[in-house]
């Protein structure tokens, strides 16, 4: 029996995950458009035979109306590419690399989605996957013609329904449809064609896909989401769940439940990868691993990140900048991803100011440390059954990614737990899930 390995992606959205990231020195704030720049991080992934890289996405720029007085004008995350089409250039400058893209379930439709991420399947060669996000916010709504957003229960609903329908148009062609039989004048065997029929509660979709059966069967599918809804819906499609969880114990519980849910649907609890994202801030000393953080902390505009953390906390306009945050504040989260965190700013008595400042390096688990002190804790956490792998999420970009990818990752091959070359071709052999063939 092989010995159990883990995976691990970067995230390389924008200037990076710091929210004044463009700040940071070594940050050129121009590149965030730059195809060439996105691509060049990918292929450091590649080379250091990471499963994949990943792009977020935000369906609005930063909404005026929400902004706190002086906020405007403070914001890098206004401008990114479309993750789509930033991937499929992507896919012709590399060969192994997973290529993970986010699309919303709340305002796109079920069609276009499933031919565009089949199209990048084949242009990439079997390494393309959706990241399912079933979009809140009002001010994304307002962009698609909606008054008020979904309701939780309606995104959800509709999200299930959205991903069904796109699995079916996956599903279109059997594999051996296409006979190319010249002499005859047959080119597909319509025996072997599906038309969909679906006729939903919020789609209706005839098909079949005007595309062929993609190099994985389908592509993979990622999603992220805590609330319970969420774990259903991950437990039922998700290939791979990213999470956000910041200590060692919740970890444990979280991918727990979500395998326990996974096989409850009939499905194995080794089907579905849990994946938190982490920020590594990587330094040769503790004196400068301290330098970095505090160049970081540095760097946040609390004005700017108090109009953020409005999407994440309903009654943050309420405090001043040094007011210390009560224990009431903690059902104050918008979205399950934030509890944590306003949990760990009550326990240590934050002023707003402090969580502006945390907010604003990252709300995920924060490593800092030597490489090897990263590695261990990775190992720990891997080991202990916290997760099957890591989402790297940089501070900044590319020297966030750099450093940990020049440094972290040899120790983890050295110690074979992450593989030292790639053993397939396809996202999927990256994960260790299945391959659809039907």
């Amino acid at each position: 029996m092989s010995k159990r390995t883990m995976s691990i992606g970067a995230s390389i959205r924008g200037l990076g995950y710091n929210a004044s990231a463009w700040r940071h020195p070594d940050v050129d704030p121009t590149v965030q458009e730059s195809i060439s720049f996105y691509a060049d991080l990918a292929k450091k992934a590649e080379a250091a035979r990471l499963d994949f890289v990943f792009l977020a996405d935000n369906l609005a720029a930063t909404s005026i109306e929400d902004r706190p007085k002086g906020a405007l004008g403070r914001g890098h995350d206004n401008i990114t590419l479309e993750p789509l089409t930033a991937m499929a250039s992507i896919a012709v400058l590399t060969s192994r690399i997973g290529l993970v893209a986010t699309c919303s379930t709340s305002y796109q439709q079920p069609y276009h989605v499933a031919r565009q991420y089949a199209s990048l399947d084949h242009i990439s060669g079997g390494r393309a996957a959706w990241n399912v996000v079933p979009s809140y916010r009002q001010s994304e709504g307002a962009n698609f013609g909606l008054a008020e957003p979904l309701s939780h229960n309606e995104r959800y609903e509709r999200a299930e329904e959205f991903i069904n329908v796109v699995k079916g148009l996956w599903n279109s062609w059997e594999r051996d449809a296409f006979v190319y039989d010249k002499k005859s004048g047959i080119f597909f065997d319509p025996a072997k064609v599906r038309a969909l029929h679906h006729q939903g509660k919020f789609f209706q979709v005839e098909g079949p896909l005007t595309a062929t059966r993609s190099p994985q069967g389908r592509p993979a599918i990622f999603q992220a989401g805590e609330s319970s809804a969420g774990v259903e819906l991950a437990a039922k499609f998700a290939d791979a769940v990213y999470t956000v969880p910041l200590e060692k114990a919740a970890a444990i519980k979280q991918r727990q439940s979500l395998r326990e849910a996974a096989a409850r649907h009939g499905r194995s609890q080794d089907a579905i990868k849990v994946i938190p994202g982490i920020q590594p801030v990587v330094a040769a000393t503790r004196k400068g691993v301290d330098e970095k953080l505090e160049l970081l902390r540095s760097i946040a505009d609390p004005i700017k990140e108090m109009g953020r953390l409005i999407i994440q906390f309903k009654d943050i306009s309420n405090y001043d900048l040094d007011d210390i945050l009560p224990e009431s504040f903690v059902e104050s989260c918008v979205t399950s991803s934030a509890r944590p965190l306003a949990e760990k700013a009550v326990a240590s008595k934050w002023t707003v100011r402090r969580l502006c400042q945390e907010m604003a390096i990252g709300q995920q688990r924060i490593l800092a440390g030597t490489p090897e002190d990263i590695a261990a804790d990775l190992a720990e956490w891997f080991d202990s059954g916290a997760c099957d792998g890591f989402n790297v999420s940089p501070s900044h970009l590319p020297g966030g990614l750099s450093e940990f990818l020049d440094q972290v990752v040899p120790i983890l091959q050295d110690r074979g737990l992450f593989r030292a070359e790639y053993a397939g071709r396809t996202l999927r052999e990256h994960l260790g899930v299945a391959q659809h063939k039907s």
